[in-house]
């Protein structure tokens, strides 16, 4: 089996590389080629089988069909503009965002082999006044640019795979934390760098109050979901193929807390609190009231506390630099 992650250069794309690495096996098969690809060069990761690496935009039709071969059973389309960067650049969001969707599509559907692709989108296609609480068969009604450009690529997959072109499937992915690494242009970068960087002794900022309630899920759960995901079958699925992966809701102020739990007091005591107009317009359009039965009961997880999100940074991130 050959699979390709578009987007291998960013931190979900490696730590499922890695993931798959370890496994070497995915829907019953082993994994005898991996393909990492990115607009930068992913980082090479040590596996038992073959790994490529390319650089691939997707934005580009052309590179698009240097990187997708015949040969490819597995695709995660995981690239992607981020929430404010594609807010501020209009352009830029529509060109990756749905331009990049549509050519991996149409680039599967000119080889006609109908791979598996499993597409990362996010909450942000709910909000606005679609009532809550929000469900997988409630309206998209997103508040933002990246929200919509993510709702019409769950749109194309379920498409593309009704027609047999593809066989699709999409997560909306809850806020992901804690990411390793440095900020990004993600509106909600905070709910990482938060406890992130308090945990390796420098300050951060929240810009929200206490109060404020996340849908979050660990980068390990999220990987571990992903390979499942990947992984269902088509009568599992059924006519909707896009679905909102499992996370808990919880406020600021608890996770702060669950992290004192697990690391002490310092990490707190290093969270400044000041509002950031740039991103708050943003945040006011997130609604959290969001049910994930589907993907529950289609054996996706959720974690058990953000106790555990702590522990797993410290032990995935942390313990291994």
């Amino acid at each position: 089996m050959k699979v390709l992650i578009l987007g291998g250069g960013g931190f979900i794309g490696r730590k499922l590389a890695l993931q798959l690495a370890e496994r070497g096996r995915l829907r019953g098969q082993d994994i005898d080629r991996l393909v990492l690809a990115d607009i930068i060069d992913p980082v090479p990761i040590n596996a038992p089988f073959p790994v490529s690496y390319q650089t691939c935009d997707i934005a580009d039709p052309a590179s698009v069909a240097t990187s997708i071969d015949a040969d490819v059973d597995v695709i995660y389309l995981l690239a992607a503009v981020v929430s404010a960067h594609a807010e501020q650049e209009l352009e830029a969001g529509i060109q990756t965002n749905l331009m990049g969707v549509l050519n991996v599509l149409e680039r599967c559907r000119s080889l006609g082999t109908c791979p598996v692709v499993v597409f990362t989108s996010s909450i942000a296609v709910f909000g606005g006044d679609t009532p809550q609480p929000f469900t997988d068969v409630s309206l998209p009604n997103p508040q933002t640019s990246y929200g919509a450009q993510k709702a019409m690529g769950e749109y194309l997959i379920t498409d593309y795979s009704r027609r047999g072109l593809i066989d699709g499937r999409g997560f909306r992915l809850p806020t992901i934390t804690v990411r390793p690494g440095k900020p990004n242009r993600a509106a909600s970068s905070f709910m990482s760098s938060i406890f992130r960087e308090p945990l390796n002794g420098e300050t951060a900022n929240c810009p929200v109050d206490p109060d404020f309630k996340q849908l979050y899920l660990s980068p390990r759960k999220c990987v571990e979901n992903l390979i499942k995901g990947a992984e269902l079958q088509i009568e599992e699925l059924g006519q909707n193929r896009c679905l909102t992966m499992p996370g808990q809701v919880w406020t600021i102020a608890e996770m702060i807390d669950a992290m004192t739990e697990v690391a002490g007091p310092d990490p707190a005591a290093r969270i400044t609190w000041n509002k950031e107009p740039e991103i708050d317009t943003i945040l006011k359009g997130w609604h959290m009231d969001i049910r994930t039965d589907r993907g529950l009961a289609l054996g996706l997880e959720a974690d058990s506390s953000f106790q555990d999100n702590i522990r797993y940074y410290l032990q995935d991130d942390v313990a291994k630099n």
